[in-house]
């Protein structure tokens, strides 16, 4: 279900929209199995609970109010073991009129989102932040050279190609930062400052020194997964017409792709009681 906020501070305002899941586990087993009801919390009631809370508690940061919201369910109902809770976040940025920041009046910033996943159990609440469709694009500094090759192989060497992905990573935090919004935003910059300084001799090298940074940058993580598809720029073949392309037209393609994924982890840290970032 989808909430909207609106965050007052005297005539300035801010937006906050969520896009919030809850799953319960728990001792619901006779609802399937007896079509008894009497431990089922309804839908509605899950609604209801969320909006009541959102207005409430709701603030700048997603991921304290996915705690909240989490350990409500698990402390309210005690048939219910688990409470996994997922928030993804519309961003909204503020208008300028006139070269001045509007009051209250926003665009959408982009389609990347950023999420937090919330698994609460009677022991331990584990918090997950991340961002999912965030497209970027490097115009060089970019090759992949040695790689396998046989008979089907077509592709040639190059130390000189656009390299464009889109980003889907999430981290988790071994211990709760002063503020989560401040460590996700020291995390982005972090891996973005390698993705667009660092050549990549592949996108599989880019992830892991773009995973290493994060967890240089945030010692409150533990872990972070990446998930970074090639979205391929072919450069334009045009010899048929007498045309030389040195590297200036290419046709962006959506398939076929490599799915280049991975994790990296904090020497030391635990394995998370749940840790499925995607």
């Amino acid at each position: 279900m989808r909430v909207l906020k609106v965050l007052r501070s005297g005539s300035q305002h801010s937006i906050k929209e969520l896009n919030i899941s809850v799953m319960l586990k728990g001792d619901f087993d006779a609802s399937f199995t007896r079509a008894d009801n009497g431990l089922v919390i309804p839908t509605d009631t899950i609604k209801n609970t969320v909006q009541a809370l959102a207005l409430q508690s709701l603030g700048e940061e997603t991921e304290d109010f996915g705690i909240l919201l989490a350990e409500h369910f698990i402390k309210t109902y005690p048939q219910v073991t688990q409470a996994d809770v997922r928030l993804s976040e519309r961003a909204w940025q503020r208008m300028s009129v006139g070269k001045k920041p509007h009051e209250h009046s926003f665009q959408e910033a982009g389609p990347a989102r950023l999420f937090a996943k919330i698994s609460c159990l009677r022991s331990q609440t584990t918090v997950q932040s991340g961002i999912e469709d965030l497209l970027v694009l490097k115009s060089t500094q970019s090759g992949f050279e040695g790689f396998v090759k046989d008979k089907y192989t077509t592709l040639t060497e190059t130390r000189d190609r656009v390299f464009a992905t889109q980003i889907k990573a999430s981290w988790i935090f071994e211990r709760k930062p002063a503020r989560y919004s401040q460590t996700n935003a020291r995390i982005l910059e972090a891996m973005l400052a390698v993705f667009a300084d660092t050549y990549s001799p592949s996108v599989q090298a880019t992830l892991f020194q773009m995973g290493e940074a994060a967890l240089q940058a945030a010692p409150e993580v533990g872990m972070i997964n990446l998930a970074m598809p090639n979205k391929h720029c072919l450069l334009a073949n045009l010899t048929a017409f007498g045309l030389e392309n040195k590297n200036e037209l290419f046709i962006p393609t959506e398939e076929p792709h490599g799915q280049i994924e991975g994790t990296v982890v904090r020497e030391g840290f635990p394995p998370a009681p749940f840790n499925q970032a995607f």
